[in-house]
């Protein structure tokens, strides 16, 4: 799909973003969207996703125009999808490359994903500095391929294995780069149903829920209140958790919910989160100076392993295997943590001082500054 040439006579930069699939690399094309778009208010920026993403939704909700091309993804195995994907990936990148040449790209943003490649191919062609984000501490294949020819490669973590890297941190919402937890707290605790002075643990295993530790958390319910603690159980959309019954499982102290909006408001309620260690989970804790424990996902490449290794190694987190997530452990460590002042507050303090809040800034002023060289 392409679209009709924009008049960006009043813009000083245009700039195209790529990315998407999703919102582990929406969210950071957004927060680089915004950052640029406050560093320079004439820059033009305008997204390229593919129709099956979440930036269907995700991008134009965000006030950035979005265009999408034909979604080509590598096949893993000998198949007919194989042999037709250089005729897709090079429709591909003629779809592309009108959309770069309709909105006059100066440079090209990359945050990962299927798009991405047929992306960084165009710009390729038509000399255009590409600009990569890499979130992951595993990097996608679209930015290994991309990285080959970047003008600049940024990545989340410092052990990212991209040649000639540099870590930026992981750009992201100024509602939580900017958060002040201790300011916060008895408001955002208050808003989600629980008692402004307890100690807070936050179990949450992302938007879809994480049945695995919804189990683990059901079976120590009942233990909270006598702890001295609270726990704020964020299921996960339909995944509430219901007794044998089929009622909603409730407990003194404990308070479950399927979805918070905003996770700004988890951040500052808890005192310590029990997670799974996605790229932008793991960063967004350390930005903000928060205790966690990560749970990483046990299917894929190993990756949420990996994301979490240097904040674990830093002092400002635990880690634990999914299958080791059991109601034994979450009373010999999560709860034990929680009500243990002082190792918070040396965990807090590790957190913080390895996090980054102004990835998106720095993003903002590479994009510009190559743009200008252009």
């Amino acid at each position: 799909m392409t679209s009709e040439p924009l008049d960006n006579a009043e813009a000083t930069v245009n700039v195209m973003l790529a990315g998407g699939g999703t919102a582990g690399h929406v969210s950071p094309l957004l927060a680089i969207a915004h950052a640029i778009r406050d560093a320079d208010p004439t820059a033009s920026v305008c997204a390229v996703g593919t129709a099956s993403g979440m930036e269907t939704r995700l991008v134009p909700a965000a006030g950035v125009p979005l265009e999408l091309i034909e979604r080509v993804p590598l096949p893993r195995r000998p198949s007919a999808d194989l042999l037709r994907l250089p005729a897709r990936l090079n429709r591909a990148v003629q779809q592309a490359g009108r959309i770069l040449d309709s909105q006059q790209a100066d440079v090209v943003v990359g945050v990962g994903g299927y798009v991405c490649t047929p992306v960084y191919l165009a710009a390729a062609r038509r000399r255009i500095p590409v600009i990569i984000h890499e979130a992951n501490a595993r990097p996608g294949l679209a930015n290994r391929v991309g990285a080959r020819f970047a003008s600049v490669v940024a990545t989340a973590f410092a052990d990212t294995p991209l040649k000639g890297a540099v870590a930026v941190g992981m750009p992201m919402r100024q509602e939580i780069a900017q958060l002040d937890r201790g300011a916060l707290r008895a408001r955002a605790r208050e808003d989600l149903g629980l008692d402004p002075d307890l100690p807070t643990v936050v179990v949450t295993g992302g938007s879809s829920g994480a049945q695995s530790m919804n189990r683990t958390v059901a079976k120590i319910a009942h233990e909270v209140a006598e702890q001295g603690y609270q726990l704020l159980h964020v299921t996960g959309r339909t995944k509430e958790v219901r007794t044998d019954k089929g009622e909603l499982l409730r407990a003194p102290g404990y308070v479950q919910t399927e979805y918070v909006d905003g996770m700004e408001k988890v951040y500052a309620a808890a005192d310590l989160l029990v997670a799974r260690a996605g790229a932008a989970t793991v960063c967004e804790v350390a930005a903000v100076g928060l205790p966690a424990v990560f749970v990483p996902l046990p299917i894929g490449n190993g990756e949420q392993a990996l994301n979490a290794r240097s904040l674990v190694a830093a002092g400002g987190a635990e880690l634990v295997k999914d299958s080791d997530f059991t109601p034994q452990y979450y009373r010999d460590t999560v709860a034990a943590l929680v009500t243990d002042a002082p190792r918070l507050a040396s965990m807090a303090q590790a957190s913080a001082a390895h996090g980054i809040r102004d990835a998106a800034q720095t993003m903002a002023r590479l994009v510009l500054e190559h743009a200008a060289r252009r």
